[in-house]
C-alpha cells in the first residue's frame, strides 16, 4: 500500500496534471480459450495509440486470488490498503447521495430484488428497476418508525437504495441478508462472529432492529411487480480515512455518475462534480470546466462493469468503444499523467467480478519509458514494462511521473 507517513514526507506541490480514467469492472476473459477479451475485441485506436507510446501492466486490486468488491477496489486504486480499510458499501452510499454517517451511525446499502410465491430470489437486481420506478417504493420505506432508533432511506440509482440507523449502542458488524445466488431466501441479519461480549451485544441489538426494519418493509413492497423484497448488504460507519490533500498534496475532484463512487471519493477528500449527463462524453466535458482548478481527476464509468454482469459481452465491447471515441476531448487537455484502468475485472463470461488483475495503462509522455505494446488489452498487458503489482502502489507511480515526490534520502 501506499505509505501515508512516507507520502507526507515526500509529497510536494506542483502544476503537473494527473487523470486517473477508471472503467469499471474493464479486466475481462474470452468467450473460448482461443478468443479475445471485451477489451481486446473493441475496437479502441485511441487506446492502442496510448498503448503504443505509454507503458502497460496489470494490477492486483486485494490479493492474488481474491475477487474484490467495487469499494475496496477503488480504495486500492486511491492508495488505502482494503484489507486495513475495511469498508462497508453502506456508508459510500450514504456519502455518495449526501445522506451523512457519523462514527455511531449504521448505514446499509439496499438492493430491491424480485422473490417468487416461496420467497426464493428469482432476480437479485429486480430487473435492473429504472430509478423513476424504484423512488417511490424507497418512499415507502421511508415511513418505517422503529422506537429509540432515527431512520433515513433514500434512493440511490435503479435498484439501490440506502439505509441509515441512528440511536445508542449501534454496531455495524452485521452481517448481510443478500445470499449472492438465485434460487434462496434472503437472509437475516445476525451479528458477526468473533466478536467480544460487547461488542457482540451490540452487534445483535443493532441485527434485531434491522429485522424489524426489514420485516415491515417486506409488508409493504410485497405486491410489487419487480421490486417486492429486499436484501441489505454493507452495513458500516463512517471510517474518518486519511485525505488526499493531506497525504498526497493533491486537489482532487471526483467526476462520476453513480453515488457510490462519489460516496468512495468523498471519504478520501475529493470534491465530487455536479454536472448534467451520463455519457463518457458529458463526463470529460466536465473535466475540462474544471481543469485549472485541481490537480488530480478521478473519471469513473460504470457501464462495463453492469455490461459484464449481464454477462452482455457485445455491451461491454460497445462501452470500451464509448470511452475510446470520446478520449480525444480528455486528451486536448494535455495531462502530464493519464492512467487508463479498472477497480477489478468482470468477465462477462462469469457475470460477476472476479480475481484476474487488472490491466492498465500509464501515458505521462515526459517520465515514462514506453514498452513494446502494440495494444492495450490483457495479453500485451501481461507482457508490460510495468509488470504485476499491487493497485494500492498506484497512486505512488502516478505521483513519481508527475513530478510530486522528493527524493527519498540523502
Amino acid at each position: 500500500m501506499a505509505d501515508f507517513t512516507l507520502m507526507r514526507d515526500l509529497a510536494t506541490e506542483a502544476k503537473t496534471k494527473i487523470v486517473l480514467l477508471v472503467m469499471d469492472g474493464l479486466g475481462g476473459l474470452p468467450r473460448t480459450p482461443s478468443g479475445l477479451t471485451e477489451l481486446e475485441t473493441a475496437n479502441k485506436p485511441n487506446l492502442n495509440r496510448l498503448a503504443r507510446e505509454g507503458t502497460l501492466g496489470l494490477s492486483v486490486p486485494v490479493r492474488l486470488g481474491i475477487s474484490p468488491g467495487s469499494g475496496p477496489a477503488h480504495l486500492a486504486l486511491f492508495g488505502y490498503d482494503p484489507v486495513q480499510y475495511d469498508i462497508g458499501r453502506g456508508v459510500l452510499e450514504a456519502f455518495g447521495v449526501g445522506v451523512p454517517v457519523g462514527a455511531q451511525d449504521v448505514a446499509a446499502r439496499g438492493n430491491f430484488c424480485t422473490v417468487d410465491a416461496q420467497g426464493l430470489i428469482t432476480d437479485r437486481r429486480a430487473g435492473r428497476i429504472a430509478s423513476e420506478k424504484s423512488a417511490p417504493i424507497v418512499a415507502k420505506l421511508a415511513q418505517i418508525k422503529i422506537p429509540g432508533v432515527e431512520i433515513e432511506v433514500k434512493p440511490v440509482k435503479e435498484y439501490r437504495f440506502v439505509v441509515v440507523f441512528r440511536g445508542e449502542g449501534l454496531l455495524a458488524e452485521v452481517e448481510e441478508t443478500d445470499p449472492q445466488k438465485v434460487g434462496a431466501a434472503p437472509l437475516p441479519a445476525i451479528a458477526k462472529p468473533a466478536l467480544s461480549a460487547v461488542e457482540g451485544a451490540a452487534a445483535q441489538h443493532t441485527a434485531d432492529i434491522v429485522n424489524q426494519w426489514v420485516t415491515e418493509a417486506r409488508k409493504l413492497i410485497k405486491d410489487e411487480p419487480q421490486a417486492n423484497t429486499l436484501t441489505l448488504r454493507g452495513f458500516s460507519s463512517d471510517p474518518n480515512l486519511p485525505k488526499y490533500r493531506d497525504v498526497y498534496k493533491l486537489k482532487a475532484a471526483c467526476v462520476a455518475v453513480y453515488p457510490m463512487y462519489k460516496g468512495v471519493s468523498q471519504l478520501v477528500g475529493m470534491d465530487v462534480q455536479k454536472f448534467e449527463g451520463d455519457k463518457p462524453a458529458d463526463e470529460f466535458a466536465q473535466v475540462k470546466k474544471i481543469w485549472n482548478d485541481y490537480d488530480f481527476f478521478f473519471i469513473h464509468i460504470k457501464p462495463t462493469d453492469s455490461r459484464g454482469e449481464d454477462g452482455d459481452f457485445d455491451g461491454k465491447v460497445k462501452v470500451i468503444e464509448g470511452v475510446d471515441e470520446a478520449l480525444p476531448a480528455l486528451l486536448d487537455l494535455q495531462p502530464d499523467v493519464l492512467i487508463v484502468t479498472g477497480d477489478h475485472s468482470t468477465p462477462a463470461k462469469l457475470k460477476n467480478h472476479s480475481w484476474h488483475p487488472v490491466p492498465l495503462l500509464l501515458w505521462a509522455p515526459a517520465t515514462h519509458m514506453p514498452d513494446l505494446a502494440g495494444e492495450f488489452g490483457e495479453r500485451a498487458c501481461t507482457q508490460g514494462g510495468l509488470g504485476r503489482f499491487p493497485a494500492t502502489d498506484l497512486m505512488p507511480l502516478a505521483l513519481a511521473h508527475a513530478l510530486r515526490l522528493e527524493r527519498y534520502g540523502a
